[in-house]
């Protein structure tokens, strides 16, 4: 039998870097599962079901929700959005780890579902830092900027509850900084519970 997954949780402000991190992170971990999240919203051009999000009539993500399907759920502009619970625990119990790329609300409720699931914030090295990556997209204007600043400060603000922080001041250390804290969780003790019985097994 396959050893249960680590279900990574992974929050960070935006223009903190977390997406080119975990590009960099999955070109070594294919067999890492990235959570797809689920939405009541029509699918933009390109999009499909399954790869971009699952989307869902609102009649089906209310029946989830109502069932205990879903880990965590929101609603943005008029329409729901959230991690089916299915897919996440099907990948773990293959054995495979699950990173679950979310806001802070969210993580929560999927700490508070999930108690054993990893959670861990980047951060950028400043705020300063910060502005600067994002006025060097040249997406924003100015006063968009500010307001992702402002929700920024207030995300790191929570930093403090989560297990790790890792500092993106570089990406490929960054990466590597992901790789250390998941190779160390899964030699807790409680994942380890197998190896101690063979240990003892011809005692």
């Amino acid at each position: 039998m396959n050893k249960r997954g680590i279900l990574i949780v992974l929050s960070g402000p935006s223009g903190c870097g977390k997406g080119t991190v975990l590009a960099e992170f999955f070109k070594s971990h294919p067999e890492t599962f990235y959570s797809i999240s689920a939405t009541t919203r029509s699918p933009r051009v390109g999009e499909q079901d399954g790869v971009h999000y699952y989307f869902y009539t609102k009649d089906a993500f209310e029946s989830l929700i109502e069932k205990g399907g879903m880990l965590e759920y929101a609603v943005y502009c008029d329409h729901y959005y959230g991690t089916p619970k299915a897919p996440v625990f099907a990948e773990l119990e293959k054995g495979h780890d699950v990173i679950l790329e979310i806001e802070v609300q969210g993580a929560f409720q999927v700490k508070q579902r999930v108690p054993e699931a990893v959670m861990v914030f980047i951060a950028p090295p400043s705020l300063q830092e910060l502005r600067l990556r994002l006025e060097g997209r040249q997406t924003d204007s100015q006063e968009v900027i500010e307001k992702r600043l402002a929700a920024a400060k207030k995300e790191i603000e929570w930093a403090s509850k989560y297990e790790y922080l890792i500092i993106n001041d570089q990406v490929t250390l960054a990466k590597q900084r992901l790789e250390t804290i998941i190779s160390a969780e899964k030699l807790r003790v409680s994942q380890m519970k197998e190896e101690i019985n063979e240990v003892l097994k011809n005692a």
